[in-house]
């Protein structure tokens, strides 16, 4: 049985190799990220976009092959004898150290090939020298998505840790740790193929919904990939991309923080106890489409006697429930959206303060 002092190490090691593959932000703070540790050799992204990338994919690349390496050398020194020999001269550990040596150095020598003759063996460099013509060199390409990378007006959405898509005036380009994706604009089809809502995000910011965009290209030899974002996102990438997106019929998300605390909002109005009208209410004077469908009614338990405190309202109703939203919103402090729900707001009328729980939803009497 593998003793305490291998388990801690193991599990320590573990912990360091997952936070440095995925760029947790503490390890981005602290430095710890190959662009950090490599920074003098790799240079800088914006004086050489393409021959950055070309360097950082593959150091990425033979950085993470040899942690396994890392792990038997680190097992044998600091851990007891007794414990690091059992694992590694066993038939099993004895294979994986041999992995572990391989793997890196075949890499290594995949590597050294790549920066050959000037990275024209780099998968990246091939990627590229699909958009060239006769007349054009990958050099010049690169040359001119490093101008618009300098640009102030492009698009730089951090997906995840490990994931960047980058659109400029003519070309997308998602950035991962061990690839490049590459479209040029004018050949590529973009299509919203789902949405996906979590509860809560990485970042505890509450709701999250993030879209699944697929991005199709016409050009031979250029290669297709998908595009992950925030669905907050989403309007900036629209404006930049000069093709229309295409969004699948069923495919519904929110296109700014205003969407999502509408539909919040929508969901505790309905939890709300009914106003019974006698007769059909008229239509919203807020958007004249839609037909008044809440009355505020103080129903919450506010006793206090100050000048926020929740009021009864004698307007009858008069809106719908997603103008009232979106009054609510226009009264709240715009930085502060994780406040909206639990502030109080005045009645677009008579002024009275109501909060989210004085939003009823209107009931016809026969109904």
């Amino acid at each position: 049985m593998p003793n305490y002092s291998f388990c801690v190490f193991t599990l320590f090691y573990l912990l360091v190799c997952v936070c440095f593959v995925f760029r947790t932000n503490e390890f981005v703070s602290a430095g710890i990220t190959i662009e950090s540790l490599l920074g003098s050799y790799l240079g800088s992204e914006f004086d050489d976009f393409i021959v950055f990338h070309v360097r950082r994919t593959s150091l990425t690349l033979l950085f993470h092959c040899v942690l396994p390496l890392g792990y038997f050398l680190g097992l044998f020194l600091f851990v007891e004898t007794e414990a690091s020999s059992s694992v590694l001269f066993s038939n099993s550990g004895i294979i994986l150290v041999l992995g572990s040596v391989v793997l890196p150095a075949v890499v290594a020598v995949m590597v050294r090939r790549w920066f050959g003759n000037n990275y024209e063996n780099h998968p990246v460099i091939k990627k590229l020298k699909v958009f060239c013509d006769q007349n054009t060199s990958w050099r010049m390409l690169a040359s001119d998505i490093n101008n618009e990378i300098k640009r102030v007006d492009k698009i730089n959405l951090q997906c995840s840790t490990v994931t960047r898509v980058i659109a400029t005036d003519n070309w997308i380009i998602k950035l991962t740790p061990y690839k490049i994706f590459i479209a040029y604009q004018s050949d590529a089809t973009l299509i919203l193929c789902s949405a996906d809502t979590h509860d809560v995000s990485s970042l505890g910011t509450g709701t999250v919904q993030y879209l699944n965009i697929e991005v199709k290209t016409t050009r031979n030899g250029a290669e297709n990939f998908n595009i992950r974002c925030n669905a907050l996102d989403y309007k900036d990438l629209e404006e930049k991309i000069r093709r229309p997106i295409t969004v699948l019929q069923d495919v519904r998300f929110h296109r700014s923080r205003i969407d999502i605390f509408l539909e919040v909002f929508r969901g505790v109005v309905e939890q709300n106890p009914p106003f019974v009208a006698t007769q059909a209410p008229e239509m919203c004077i807020g958007c004249m489409v839609a037909q008044s469908n809440v009355k505020l009614m103080k129903n919450c338990g506010d006793t206090t006697a100050t000048d926020r405190s929740c009021t009864t309202c004698y307007c009858r109703p008069m809106w719908c429930r997603d103008c009232m939203g979106k009054w609510w919103v226009s009264r709240q402090e715009q930085d502060h959206p994780e406040t909206w729900l639990s502030s109080k707001c005045t009645c677009p009328v008579c002024r009275s303060v109501f909060c989210v729980l004085d939003v009823c939803p209107v009931q016809l009497q026969n109904s």
